[in-house]
């Protein structure tokens, strides 16, 4: 193994090639990654900033939150189940945007949310009627605070107090109202899916800690009317995520093959100009187990650099790009994932110049390069 390094110490040039493909395996790694990330973030983080174990849906809803409708006497149940701790309800609207000095036709799409419980990042109490707190992405379409926007068909207007932090839903910003004007939107906009006092889509609730066995409960306690579901399925079920992150993971899958293919490449072509070496290495008592050790440290060595470079790119990127423009979000796990998968990838790769170097007859291979 120390001559596998000092020969990369004294012999850079010969891995260049190797770590500049993988470098570019490794920026196209973390970028997909870091879309994949961005946009799960844009299409899920309402939910996922609920301050809930939770969210309690209508049986017939199929985890919808615009299809469900959760009644005030099922709230009711909801709230005395033994082990709920606190249930709050909660209203989505999806509807068109006109912005202060946009055109008529300009518009931009937004998720109006009635509150009752405040997820993380949005004050605990909901704003006065007619106003909301907007995702700080909306700030990228010109919405300022003290803004105006007409919402929907009907124009309803919503004046922007100040701006929250990741909270967007479905791939559009979101406004954090009471449930009042959440009605009021509901219901002057989508008058065929309007919504009577004390009616909410969901229910966010938070458990005493068992929050699968409180799950099961709310259910019986309602007979069945409801469908109980942690957070994070709650978030999945949001139309298109799951197909999102199966495409993107695809695409992922396939690179790393790639970055196999390129590393068993290049050190099969590298263990053929080695053969006489080997041979003589071989001849002077070297095991093949040592000297393919060597190439796996080497292959490690390659991946680590440019593991590293595709870091600080992915690094770079995620300060260069302001939040309402690309859906890209880094996040540290993303970098420790990818690095290693490329890394795991490198090893299998070097594992094709196994067999090559356990054939190496010493007395053929010197004689060869003699």
């Amino acid at each position: 193994m120390r001559l596998a390094l000092r020969e990369m110490r004294r012999r850079p040039a010969r891995f260049a090639t190797a770590v500049a493909l993988l470098t570019l395996i490794a920026m196209l790694l973390m970028l997909l990654g870091g879309l994949l990330d961005g946009l799960i973030q844009r299409s899920t983080g309402a939910i996922r900033a609920q301050r809930a174990d939770l969210v309690t849906f209508s049986a017939t809803a199929e985890k919808s939150f615009l299809r469900s409708r959760i009644s005030p006497v099922i709230s009711a149940r909801v709230k005395a189940v033994p082990g709920v701790t606190s249930v709050g309800g909660i209203g989505i609207s999806q509807l068109g945007a006109r912005v202060p000095g946009n055109g008529p036709r300009d518009l931009i799409d937004v998720a109006l949310f009635g509150y009752q419980q405040a997820p993380k990042g949005v004050p605990s109490s909901p704003p006065p009627a007619g106003q909301a707190y907007a995702d700080s992405i909306l700030e990228d379409s010109g919405v300022k605070r003290g803004d105006v926007l007409t919402l929907g068909p009907a124009r309803t207007p919503v004046r922007v107090i100040g701006f929250v932090d990741n909270v967007s839903y479905s791939g559009a910003g979101t406004l954090w109202s009471s449930p009042q004007t959440w009605r009021e939107v509901q219901n002057a906009n989508r008058p065929g899916s309007s919504v009577g006092p004390g009616v909410f889509q969901a229910l966010v609730v938070r458990s005493d800690g068992n929050a699968s066995t409180v799950a099961r409960r709310v259910d019986r306690a309602t007979g069945g009317s409801t469908v109980t579901v942690s957070r994070a399925e709650a978030a999945d079920a949001i139309g298109g995520v799951r197909e999102q992150r199966s495409v993107f993971n695809q695409i992922i899958g396939v690179t790393l093959v790639i970055a196999v293919v390129v590393v068993a490449l290049f050190f099969a072509l590298l263990t053929v100009e080695r053969i006489g070496l080997y041979g003589m290495l071989k001849a002077i008592g070297a095991r093949s187990r040592t000297l393919f050790g060597g190439v796996v440290v080497q292959a490690v060595v390659v991946a680590l650099i440019a593991a590293a470079i595709g870091s600080a790119f992915a690094l770079l990127l995620d300060q260069t790009l302001s939040p309402g423009t690309i859906p890209y979000q880094l996040l540290p796990s993303r970098l420790i994932v990818s690095s290693a998968a490329l890394i795991l990838s490198a090893v299998v790769g070097s594992v094709f110049s196994l067999r090559r170097v356990l054939r190496v007859d010493p007395a053929s291979a010197i004689g060869r390069s003699s």
